[in-house]
């Protein structure tokens, strides 16, 4: 009697310590789908986004700058008639365009933030490609009078929170991995 109820004892442990190891696989993978999807759809775009824009605005200004690598829009001497062509066909072809992909990865792709809520810098970069919408649209009527979005945009804070939140989703993406193949936790 007592080998029957060790036995049975022991097959129940055995299949508890079971199902609680596949529930912890499952858990692990489940973690790691999502911080792939994070990676892939959200943080790698955002990174390769925000660094493309801030590299190509640092093309521009050296391009076009004054006397002493200054911007055309630094400064007490306002802008000329050529600069703000220059700064316009800029904007519209390739400034605009990256941060619409930027504002709409940041909308279609919310679910995949790190944060329990959106981070005001994400909102100010939505704001700003807003902003510079309705500039565009009034240089596509002929109103050149504003030259600049309605939103200042938040300075190199969107490439670092991008570069920021690649490199720890890495981290975890290879701390996961290492699990899997015994060479962690």
């Amino acid at each position: 009697m007592i080998a029957v109820v060790v036995t049975v004892a022991l097959a129940f442990a055995g299949h508890v310590v079971t199902y609680l190891n596949g529930l912890r696989l499952t858990q692990r993978q489940e973690r790691l789908a999502r911080v792939n999807r994070q990676l892939g759809d959200f943080c790698g775009p955002l990174l390769a986004l925000t660094e493309a824009n801030a590299r190509t605005f640092v093309a521009f200004v050296e391009r076009h700058a004054r006397p002493g690598g200054i911007s055309p829009f630094s400064g007490g001497t306002p802008p000329t008639d050529e600069e703000l062509a220059e700064w316009r066909l800029w904007v519209t072809t390739v400034f605009l365009p990256v941060l619409r992909e930027m504002r709409d990865l940041v909308v279609g792709r919310a679910d995949l933030l790190r944060e329990l809520e959106m981070p005001p810098l994400l909102l100010e970069l939505c704001a700003h490609a807003a902003g510079y919408e309705i500039t565009a649209a009034r240089w596509a009527r002929g109103d050149l009078a504003e030259h600049l979005s309605l939103v200042a945009f938040p300075s190199a804070e969107p490439a670092a929170y991008a570069r920021r939140g690649f490199g720890e989703l890495k981290l975890e993406q290879a701390r996961l991995l290492s699990v899997g193949t015994g060479g962690g936790r």
